[in-house]
């Protein structure tokens, strides 16, 4: 309610006090502020499973440390920049999907860049009154330039979403065809979580595109028509996101933190396996671990005073071997 209403706030006075707000537009503002609601809601309650709620906690607290504060800035920039914007982690899986995963999530978030503030009314454009063939820019009030509307500046300012709607098209072509055709994606997909991310996603781009090519080609033929459906089909995306698989456009920055908890695991004491004495992992994770799955309402120590989590994944597999073998009459039974 808070984030909601915070936004409704900067909605009212980004807008000079809804002068500059188009009431045409109630709809879309209506969704976005229902999509912040839910989209605050659900992070919040993310937040509180225990494992995230470590993570978290312990993410800050690593990184906010008065001695490696400087570094850390610095390493969480080089980690944005390859994780964010460049995507890397993607492109190791394969050059296809990362390309498809780049110029949607590019596509979107620079139409969304533009989107919204128009819709808000924190950017609105005016005829220059000296020049009637220009514009004037306005952010928040406040002029911050003018172009004539036939330059290039002015052609590429107002298709602008032309141009994320093709980059979408193109990366969503690229996802359905691994979607139609990688057996591994085929067996686990489903239709809300894979399929319908991508209709939507294409249903707002090749509308969009229409409302281009209805006014600048066909005379207007039908632009209300498209327009209605372009608005339908933005609102419930709007509504999707904060449910299906969008949600993880918020929830993946949080993953930055993981970064500077596996550091901190290698810098420090490592945790030696109860049953074999190797290193396996690091002995803050072990810790941590025991911490959530108390918080969890399992117990998984041993009658000797040993914890599950003291043991490495080699010898747990090794103890779960034996204890088969145990339960269905021992090496005899082989």
């Amino acid at each position: 309610m808070i984030a909601s209403l915070l936004l409704v706030l900067g909605i009212y006075f980004g807008s000079g006090q809804m002068r500059h707000f188009d009431p045409a537009l109630i709809a879309y503002t209506s969704a976005v502020v229902f999509a912040t609601f839910g989209v605050t809601y659900r992070y919040s309650i993310w937040l509180q499973k225990p494992p995230t709620e470590l993570y978290w906690r312990r993410g800050w607290q690593l990184f906010l440390r008065p001695s490696r504060l400087p570094a850390n800035l610095l390493h969480l920039g080089m980690l944005f920049f390859k994780s964010m914007v460049l995507q890397t982690f993607i492109d190791r899986r394969s050059h296809s999907r990362w390309a498809a995963h780049f110029l949607m999530s590019w596509g979107c978030i620079a139409a969304v860049g533009v989107t919204f503030p128009l819709v808000f009314g924190w950017i609105h454009f005016e005829a220059d009154p000296l020049d009637p063939a220009a514009y004037q820019a306005f952010v928040f009030g406040i002029k911050t330039g003018s172009f004539p509307a036939h330059s290039l500046v002015g052609w590429t300012t107002f298709h602008i979403l032309d141009f994320c709607a093709i980059a979408v098209i193109v990366g969503m072509s690229l996802a359905m065809r691994r979607r139609v055709s990688d057996r591994g994606a085929m067996s686990l997909q489903s239709f809300s979580m894979d399929f319908l991310p991508l209709i939507l996603l294409f249903t707002v781009s090749v509308t969009g595109l229409m409302l281009t090519v209805s006014s600048l080609w066909l005379h207007g033929y039908s632009y209300s028509f498209i327009a209605q459906i372009h608005a339908f089909s933005v609102i419930l995306t709007l509504l999707y996101l904060p449910f299906g698989k969008f949600f993880h456009i918020f929830q993946r920055p949080a993953g930055l933190g993981v970064h500077f908890y596996k550091e901190e695991g290698k810098a420090t004491e490592a945790a030696l396996c109860a049953r074999c004495g190797e290193e396996f992992t690091s002995k803050m994770h072990t810790e941590d671990m025991k911490t959530v799955l108390a918080n969890l309402g399992m117990d998984y120590q041993f009658e000797d005073g040993t914890h599950y989590q003291d043991i490495c994944p080699q010898c747990r597999r090794r103890m779960i071997a034996v204890n088969q073998l145990e339960a269905i009459g021992g090496p005899g039974f082989l």
